[in-house]
């Protein structure tokens, strides 16, 4: 008589975590770091700082909710590409990528979560300047400051949350292309100035400035009426300051070897 020899179990790989569950775990990476909480709380203080500097300076012309909400926008548009670098290049100096590519091996995924947590973020501060800007607009209506439009074209609000897509991308592609926090913030608000800066200084790349400055290309996205030469403008400055960035970053991300 022979006696059946019991085989091991064999173990299913367990599934993977959804996109949505990294998109989750990345917004609390996000928020619950001291760094990450205060340039947060930076954003929404921005947008509140400018409401008394709108009733007390600016024409009354410009205080309608259109105004206030441009206003209230300062902080989107300077403090969440530094969001982007941040939500990548913490990870590294703080060695926390040993755990998380040990736990999502594919890299892009993790990336892709990183991305899409950022963007929700972005849009909520936009929600929030908009709120504060309905706010600062109904303060100006007690105070006897204006009596302006209290109306807004939603296809404005639509440009204005893909101007803070586009910022976060941004900062998360060079924090991506340098690893390193402090590089990755000087050298992404110091490229396009100094970019900036050369053509206006120099008469033959006037022209190019109009298709490859950022400070130029994108600010009709906070406007209202985006003209299809304007889309063209910001599609092509793109390119040079966030697709080439984005897939180097990519390419580096994916080659560095966790330490």
């Amino acid at each position: 008589m022979t006696t059946a020899t019991a085989l091991p179990a064999v173990e299913s790989e367990p599934p993977r975590p959804s996109l949505a569950r990294l998109t989750l775990v990345e917004l609390r990476k996000m928020t619950d770091t001291r760094s990450g909480r205060w340039l947060l709380v930076l954003i929404a203080l921005t947008a509140v700082a400018m409401t008394p500097v709108m009733l007390l300076a600016a024409p009354e012309e410009e205080r309608t909710l259109a105004g206030f909400f441009s206003a209230a926008l300062t902080g989107v548009s300077l403090l969440l590409p530094v969001l982007g670098i941040l939500s990548v290049t913490q990870e590294w100096s703080q060695r926390t990528t040993l755990t998380t590519f040990a736990l999502v091996p594919a890299r892009h995924r993790v990336v892709s979560a990183k991305l899409a947590a950022g963007s929700l973020l972005g849009a909520v501060f936009v929600a929030t300047a908009l709120a504060v800007a309905a706010v600062g607009r109904g303060l100006a209506e007690v105070l006897g400051r204006s009596d302006g439009a209290w109306t807004i074209a939603p296809s404005r609000v639509a440009t204005t949350v893909l101007f803070a897509v586009i910022a976060v991308f941004s900062g998360a592609a060079f924090g991506m292309l340098f690893m390193n926090s402090p590089l990755a913030i000087v050298l992404y608000f110091a490229l396009p100035t100094a970019w900036s800066v050369l053509t206006e200084t120099v008469t033959a790349l006037k022209d190019a400035a109009g298709w490859l400055d950022t400070n130029r290309t994108l600010n009709p996205l906070l406007e209202e009426g985006v003209t299809w030469e304007e889309w063209a403008r910001a599609g092509t400055s793109l390119v040079v300051w966030l697709l080439i960035p984005l897939l180097a970053g990519l390419v580096r991300l994916m080659r560095r070897e966790v330490k």
